[in-house]
């Protein structure tokens, strides 16, 4: 293993006691993990860029693509708190490709910037797989809060219309077929009070605004109407969480197991919002399993 691994798994199991308590937002700004492998670009602003952890040897490694949240705003963290996540996994024999992206507060991000960046970052993936010992056939995408809401999008995707400036020539070049959201927001229609309420967002900064073109505005946004898309959805939601509280996994679980897509709910004893997405927390042996049984290796460690 190498040793920026090596110290990173000594770390990680000296301070997992930590964090006994619901980890708070200070505590999850605080994450941090192991440098990246590479950093890669796949578009000329400076946050249209993924981070690529390999594991030590030769692979083909299965892969785990990660999506930070923050309320889609520059405010609260994002990547770089992923890292310790990153780590984790890294050191469990997965690859991550770990995104960063335009959001609300920054040029280009909203509708439809954040959501072609997500395209363009999965593009960049199946061309950096050619490079590396990537396996993309087991392949999760896993997402926190806003980055739940994106990283259920992205499954969606063989459901947008032919007509969305979203809508990439089928088939898609990573299809997506297994979410792992944590605490994720992802029914724009349904949940816009608690948008509002939790992250201060309106639905229009999201979703954009209707025109005579496209007069619903969830149409090529909303994962919560692009069902049935073939996924499996593990919703993963703290017990604590307020800002994604469980009702609204069993929602979206409910939703997507009626119109014939699988979803399970995973309920977190005495976690918070933040538990859900660190390595450090007591909550992290869930998730991790989780990841592995999307992955298909749950049952092989």
């Amino acid at each position: 293993m190498p040793r920026r691994l090596i110290t990173f798994a000594l770390a990680l199991a000296m301070s997992t006691t930590l964090h006994a308590a619901p980890m708070t937002l200070a505590d999850y700004l605080a994450l941090s993990g192991p440098a990246p492998d590479a950093t890669l670009h796949y578009g000329a602003a400076p946050s249209q860029y993924a981070e690529l952890f390999l594991p030590a040897g030769k692979g083909p490694f299965p892969v785990a693509v990660l999506v930070h949240g923050g309320c889609w705003t520059k405010e609260f963290g994002g990547i770089t708190q992923l890292r310790n996540m990153a780590g984790a996994l890294t050191a469990r024999g997965i690859a991550v490709w770990n995104v960063e992206y335009r959001r609300v507060d920054e040029a280009g991000g909203g509708y439809p910037g954040t959501y072609q960046d997500m395209n363009a970052a999965l593009d960049l993936l199946a061309r950096t797989a050619r490079e590396h010992p990537l396996d993309l056939d087991r392949l999760v995408a896993v997402g926190h809060s806003a980055g739940g809401q994106l990283v259920q999008w992205l499954a969606a995707r063989p459901r947008i219309p032919a007509t969305s400036p979203l809508y990439q020539a089928h088939p898609v070049p990573v299809p997506v077929r297994q979410v792992v959201s944590l605490g994720g927001l992802a029914d724009l229609r349904r949940e816009t009070a608690l948008l509002k309420t939790s992250c201060g967002r309106d639905v229009a900064e999201l979703a954009g605004t209707p025109s005579a073109a496209r007069p619903d505005v969830f149409s090529d946004t909303n994962a919560g109407d692009l069902m049935p898309n073939g996924s499996r959805t593990i919703l993963v939601t703290g017990a604590l969480d307020t800002i994604s509280p469980p009702r609204v996994a069993h929602d979206f679980a409910a939703r997507a197991r009626a119109a014939g897509d699988a979803a399970d709910v995973v309920i977190l004893p005495g976690a918070s919002h933040y538990d859900e997405v660190a390595a450090t927390s007591g909550a992290w042996p869930r998730v991790l399993r989780a990841i592995e049984t999307a992955l298909g290796i749950a049952d092989d460690r």
